[in-house]
Order: structure tokens, then C-alpha cells, then sequence
């Protein structure tokens, strides 16, 4: 038998989100919120489908016992996604701390062996000459400790500073994880005690659904297909560039400005928040890929004949700084980024590795073709990882964070899939390069939730794509063409 709720529960559920002050009186369909009457005033007076609540108990179905089930597994994903980034900060700053010793130990071991060298050549000589190795022993000591604070240090100060923004994201998101567990916990203990009060079964029923969305969201599983509202393209040639564009990457920074990867002009390339190019970067070869590391730097996948590496790149007052880079046995196709993980595609593998260069594993490989693994990018938790594989496969391939292939998606529609990004909210966004579209793939990556863009909206060979969530825009770099189109969403 379930209780009459107590006045302290019945006023929680009865306040507003916004006016704490005010009472739930009326819904809007348009908006899907609960209002109070100074909701209505001031954000839906224009809405056509507002109605009061006691008018909608006998056509609204409740389910709250469905209700219940789903806030109990949401309980149940959100607890281990807490537990997973709280792992996280451990392994990065493990990770630092590793690098950090190792890079001592190497500088300690290269100074050990030059007294080393200088002591058994002092041996049985004259008292000018071991003044002499004495003193080209010292200036290589010397030689030796400028090197590690010119470029080591800069380097681990690089990273630390890497581990301290990545760190304050990932205890954001704990914090996140911690609210809406308080919340899902105090709504499942009211479904499962409400009485038969209508007005309130609907209110709890719709604020369970709310925060289950807003659970989801944080999950990476958002089902919600963008619509376009409008579109742009932008110029993104400058005079140094001797050839017409290829946008192969394209990376949206929090601040509103975005990267490009330009292949056919070996440069990566700063746009400011109205899509101009302000700053250059040339590379010493072919930049195939950039992805995000904190909010002002990128790691790019470089990769030309014998050259293999992975470039660190900061922006800083709207100019491109290059930082460290590491060199890789492989060829650097993709590369994906979360939490301090590193994912390296081949173009027939995929890599795991440190932000320092160090090979984690190999999580998945098909050497069947060329480019079966070709692209790749990483869900908002960190526990699905997304690859192309391109002609004649025209594969979107979903794999767990262990490399363990869970689902397969090949559309007729999809002809080379190239570009691919998941947005924070962890909707997948995959090109079709020879089929000029754009789709929206759901976070399971088994189903086409939309196409998004075709030929017929401007688009040609579209070889990357990017979210912006600061600017609500989904941004296209295409192949041969030296304009990036831009589409408003929401």
C-alpha cells in the first residue's frame, strides 16, 4: 500500500525549478517544461500549447512504473560513469608522475655517463690534459642540464599544465554525475511511494523523464536529431596557399574559434569566431587529423612518406604555437582524444597511447584493405570508440573501450565514409565523401537517425565535419573546394 507523500515531498515536487517561490500550475507542449504562472508571464506567453496541469491528468500517460525501472538503470550507468572518471584523474595523474621520473632518471643517466667517460680518460694522463676533459666533461654536464631546462622541463610543464585543465574538466563532470545521482535517487523514491494524486503522478512522471534525459545526455546517449536553421560558407584560402583547399580536419575550440586541417596545403589553420583565418600553421608534412586536448590546445596526426608523428599545438591570444611531438612506428591517419587517452588510427589500425608517446595497445586491426580503419573518434564517456572504414568497406564500426567490436552500420546512402565526430552530447556525425552526404548515426551505431546534408544544400566531397556547441553550428570542410560550409542548429 503506498502513503499519502509528506507536505516536504509534495512541495518538492509542486516547486518550480526556476521561481523557487512559485508553484507548478500549467505545461507547454511547445517547450516540454513545466511552468508557474511567472514562467508563463515572462518565457511563454507566445506558446500556443500551454495547459494547466489538472487538465491534462486523464490524457498524459504516467507509467511510473516504468518509470521506476528506467531511473533505477540511469541510477545504476551514471554511478559507473563516476566511477570511470574518477579512475580517469587517477591514470593521468599516474601517468605524468611515470613520464616525469622517467625523464629525470634519463638526464640523471646521460650526466652519470659522462663523468663516467671523463673519469676513465683522465686515467694515467698529464695534469693539463684531465684539465682539459674536466673542463669539456663540465660544459657537457652543462650541455646536458640547459637541454633538460630548455626542453624537457618546457615539455613536462606542458603536460602538467595538460593534466591540471584536463583534470578540472573530468571533476566538473564528477560533480555533474553527483547532482543528478542525488536527483534521480530522490525522484525513484518518490515514484515509488506516490499515491494516487493525479496532478502530482503527472508532474513526477514528467520530471522523471527530464532528468533522465538529462542523464542521458550526460552519458552520451542522446537520441535528439539536429534541425537546420540556416547556412553559411566561408573562405578559408589565404595567399600563402598554392593550391585549392582540402579540409581533411576540423576541430571546434570552446571559445568559439575553430581549427582546420588543410592537407593539400600542409597547414593547419586558425578561424575566429566569424570563420576568418588569423593565424597559420605550416607543417613538415601532410596534417591528416586534429582532435581536442583542453580548451586551448590540439593534438594533430601528421603523416607524409617517412614522417609519423603526433604535433602538440596551443592557441594563445589568436596565434598557433607549436608545442612537443612525439614520433610513432606507424603511419597517423586519425586521432581521437579523452581523458588523457590518446587513439591513433593507421588506416588499418587503432592505437592506444599516452599524452607522453607511450604505447598503451593495439585495440583493433584489419588488414583485409588499405583503409579499413581510416578515421576514429571517442563518446563522451570514453566507453565506445567510432572508426571508418572507408572504400570498398563504407563501414561505421563501434567498438567497446576494449577494442571489442559491438555494432557495424554500412548504408547505401554512405559511399566512403570519411569525416567523423561525436558531439559532447554524443550524437555521431559521419561523411559520406563520394555520396556528398552528411548523416546523424545514433550512439549505438546501428541506425541512421537523419541525413542531415546533401548536394542539394551545398555540399561537395565532404572529407570532415565538426559540433560547435558555443556556436550551435555544424561545420563541413570539403575536398577540392576552398569554402568550409557552416549550418545553424538545433
Amino acid at each position: 500500500m503506498k502513503w499519502p507523500l509528506s507536505k516536504k515531498i509534495e512541495n518538492y515536487l509542486l516547486a518550480c525549478t526556476i521561481h523557487k517561490d512559485e508553484q507548478l500550475t500549467t505545461y507547454c507542449a511547445d517547450h516540454s517544461q513545466l511552468c508557474c504562472s511567472k514562467c508563463v508571464e515572462l518565457n511563454h506567453s507566445q506558446c500556443s500549447k500551454v495547459t494547466p496541469i489538472n487538465e491534462l491528468t486523464n490524457t498524459q500517460p504516467t507509467d511510473l512504473q516504468g518509470l521506476s525501472v528506467e531511473l533505477e538503470t540511469v541510477l545504476g550507468e551514471i554511478k559507473s560513469l563516476q566511477i570511470s572518471q574518477e579512475a580517469s584523474v587517477e591514470s593521468l595523474q599516474k601517468t605524468y608522475k611515470e613520464h616525469r621520473a622517467d625523464m629525470i632518471e634519463q638526464m640523471r643517466g646521460n650526466v652519470n655517463t659522462n663523468l663516467d667517460k671523463c673519469g676513465y680518460n683522465c686515467v694515467g694522463t698529464s695534469g693539463k690534459i684531465e684539465q682539459y676533459l674536466k673542463d669539456d666533461m663540465c660544459r657537457s654536464v652543462l650541455s646536458i642540464l640547459n637541454e633538460f631546462d630548455n626542453i624537457t622541463l618546457k615539455e613536462l610543464n606542458e603536460m602538467k599544465d595538460e593534466v591540471i585543465s584536463i583534470k578540472g574538466s573530468v571533476t566538473s563532470s564528477i560533480h555533474k554525475c553527483t547532482s543528478l545521482h542525488s536527483d534521480l535517487l530522490q525522484l525513484l523514491e518518490i515514484v515509488q511511494k506516490i499515491g494516487d494524486n493525479k496532478e502530482l503522478c503527472l508532474i513526477a512522471s514528467i520530471k522523471c523523464k527530464h532528468i533522465i534525459q538529462q542523464a542521458l545526455t550526460l552519458l552520451g546517449k542522446s537520441g535528439k536529431v539536429f534541425k537546420v536553421q540556416g547556412k553559411s560558407e566561408h573562405n578559408v584560402r589565404i595567399t600563402s596557399d598554392s593550391n585549392t583547399c582540402w579540409i581533411l580536419a576540423i576541430c571546434a575550440l570552446p571559445d568559439g574559434q575553430v581549427l582546420v586541417a588543410d592537407i593539400n596545403n600542409n597547414k593547419v589553420k586558425l578561424l575566429n569566431q566569424q570563420y576568418q583565418v588569423v593565424s597559420h600553421w605550416d607543417v613538415n608534412a601532410r596534417p591528416f587529423d586534429i582532435c581536442l586536448i583542453t580548451p586551448s590546445e590540439v593534438a594533430v596526426a601528421v603523416n607524409n612518406g617517412n614522417i609519423h608523428e603526433v604535433q602538440f599545438i596551443t592557441v594563445n591570444q589568436g596565434k598557433l604555437v607549436s608545442g612537443r611531438k612525439f614520433q610513432l612506428q606507424h603511419k597517423c591517419r586519425g586521432i581521437g582524444h579523452h581523458q588523457g587517452d590518446l587513439f591513433v588510427t593507421s588506416g588499418q589500425e587503432l592505437y592506444k597511447y599516452t599524452l607522453s608517446g607511450k604505447l598503451i595497445c593495439r585495440l583493433y586491426e584489419d588488414r583485409s584493405l588499405k583503409y579499413t580503419v581510416k578515421k576514429c573518434a571517442v563518446s563522451p564517456t570514453g566507453d565506445r570508440l567510432y572508426i571508418t572504414g572507408y572504400w570498398p568497406h563504407n563501414k561505421l564500426l563501434t567498438l567497446a573501450r576494449d577494442g571489442t567490436l559491438l555494432a557495424t552500420y554500412t548504408d547505401p546512402a554512405l559511399v566512403r565514409p570519411c569525416g567523423l565526430h561525436v558531439t559532447p552530447a554524443g550524437q555521431v556525425l559521419v561523411c559520406g565523401r563520394w555520396s556528398d552526404t552528411v548523416q546523424q548515426v545514433g550512439w549505438e551505431g546501428q541506425s541512421k537517425l537523419a541525413t542531415l546534408y546533401t548536394q542539394r544544400d551545398g555540399v561537395r566531397l565532404p572529407m570532415s565535419v565538426c559540433y560547435s556547441s558555443t556556436t550551435s553550428s555544424i561545420i563541413v570542410g570539403q575536398g577540392g573546394r576552398d569554402n568550409i560550409v557552416v549550418f545553424r542548429v538545433e
